[in-house]
C-alpha cells in the first residue's frame, strides 16, 4: 500500500515543498480546493488536482471521505486534522505541527474559543506568516510523518481516538 499525501488545497502555502517530497520519494498527492478558488495544478505526474463542488466545507468533506491509514494530509485546518485522525491517517499543519491524538483535543477546544472571543468582537489576530524556519520545519516533519504513515500501513490499527462533545 502506498501513502497518499492528501493537501488541503484552500490556500495551502507548502505546496511546492509537498511536491518535492513527492517526487523524490515516489508518493501520489492529491490537491482538494473548492469550485471558487481552484489549485492551479503543478502539470507533474504524481500530483492530481482534485476541484470539488463549491461550499464550506466541500474540500474537507472530499479528504475525509478517501483518506485512510497509512496516508497523510496536510492541512491548517484543525477540524479536518480531527477527522483524518479518526479515520487512521496523519495530519500535519504547514508550519510542521504534526497533530496526533494527543494534542488534538486541545487544539480544537483552543480553536472554539478563539471562534468565541472573535463572535464577542475580540480581535484575535491571525496566524504569523510562513518563515523559511516554518518550511524547514515542515519538510523535516513530512518526511517523518511519511515515513511513520508507511509503518501505519502495515501494523495493526491502534485504538480509536473518540473526540469528546
Amino acid at each position: 500500500m502506498t501513502t497518499t499525501i492528501y493537501v488541503d488545497g484552500d490556500a495551502c502555502p507548502v505546496r511546492e515543498e509537498v511536491f518535492r517530497v513527492s517526487g523524490r520519494l515516489g508518493l501520489p498527492v492529491r490537491v482538494v480546493s473548492n469550485g471558487s478558488r481552484p489549485a492551479r495544478p503543478p502539470g507533474l505526474p504524481l500530483v492530481e488536482t482534485v476541484v470539488v463542488a463549491e461550499g464550506a466545507d466541500a474540500a474537507d468533506d472530499w479528504i475525509a471521505e478517501r483518506i485512510g491509514r497509512g496516508d497523510v494530509c496536510v492541512t491548517a485546518d484543525i477540524p479536518l486534522a480531527a477527522r483524518c485522525l479518526e479515520r487512521g491517517a496523519r495530519a500535519l499543519s504547514p508550519k510542521g505541527q504534526s497533530w496526533t491524538t494527543d494534542n488534538i483535543g486541545g487544539a480544537l477546544a483552543g480553536r472554539a474559543v478563539a471562534r468565541g472571543l472573535r463572535e464577542a468582537g475580540m480581535a484575535t489576530g491571525g496566524p504569523a506568516p510562513l518563515t523559511r524556519a516554518d518550511r524547514s520545519r515542515f519538510l523535516s516533519a513530512l518526511d517523518a510523518e511519511v515515513a511513520a504513515a508507511g509503518r501505519d500501513a502495515t501494523a495493526p490499527p491502534p485504538r480509536p481516538w473518540v473526540p469528546f462533545e
